[in-house]
């Protein structure tokens, strides 16, 4: 896991203001209560620095089943 380093820049595309942002996949075995079945879907998280609050900000972006 990374050091969080405090800074006062907004959270915009990590390429043009170089913030502390990432993304993080994870892959998970969820329930489909249509057929009755598991399957693997696809989680993407973006991962942000809240300098302002002095904590780490993880929120879905994408779901899908690959």
């Amino acid at each position: 896991m990374r050091t969080p380093e405090p800074h006062a820049t907004p959270l915009v595309p990590s390429s043009s203001l170089g913030t502390d942002q990432y993304f993080e996949t994870e892959k998970r075995t969820v329930w489909d209560e249509g057929t009755h079945t598991y399957q693997e879907h696809e989680f993407v998280y973006e991962v942000s620095w809240l300098a302002e609050l002095g904590v780490w900000r993880r929120f879905l972006r994408t779901h899908r089943k690959p």
